[in-house]
């Protein structure tokens, strides 16, 4: 059986699309919040996956330390860069694509959240999902396939993908 619990993150940050037809090609800023999905299949002695209040504190000081109030800056934008760093005090994130929600999430799914779980002891959780809202109303989600074992009716066992 899998079992996942979603912990929630705010954050405030600057970007820019680069290449953008609009008006994102040009460096604003959005109140993020972030959806971090994790699973397992065992649950502890009090019956959890792992304690919300750890998740947080692992996802919300990552982003608090390296994301908030920041900018986020894809390494080709030279121009952005150039000037982002001659302002003091700056932090500036540099991610290796353009800084969409969508490259967002998939940074935070695979680079990010697979390094921050390890540092729990005792369970096996694997990040599955994380949906970045831009705004309100807009959303993206990336998620791995995650492969589980049913038995149909004749007891035969086949993988299902989710």
């Amino acid at each position: 059986m899998l079992i996942s619990v979603m912990r929630k993150v705010a954050f405030c940050a600057g970007h820019r699309l680069m290449h953008h037809e609009g008006k994102c090609a040009n460096v604003h800023g959005h109140n993020y919040v972030v959806e971090f999905h994790v699973t397992g299949s065992e649950v502890d002695s009090l019956g959890r996956v792992v304690d919300f209040s750890v998740l947080n504190r692992l996802f919300k000081g990552w982003i608090d330390d390296n994301w908030d109030h920041g900018c986020l800056v894809w390494d080709e934008d030279h121009a952005v860069l150039s000037a982002l760093r001659q302002i003091e005090p700056h932090r500036v994130f540099v991610l290796p694509y353009n800084p969409t929600a969508e490259n967002i999430a998939r940074y935070l799914l695979l680079e990010i959240g697979p390094q921050l779980l390890e540092q729990i002891p005792g369970y096996e959780l694997q990040l599955t999902k994380v949906v970045v809202w831009e705004t309100e109303n807009s959303s993206a989600t990336v998620s791995v396939a995650s492969t589980i074992e049913i038995h149909d009716a004749s007891n035969e066992a086949r993988l299902l993908t989710q």
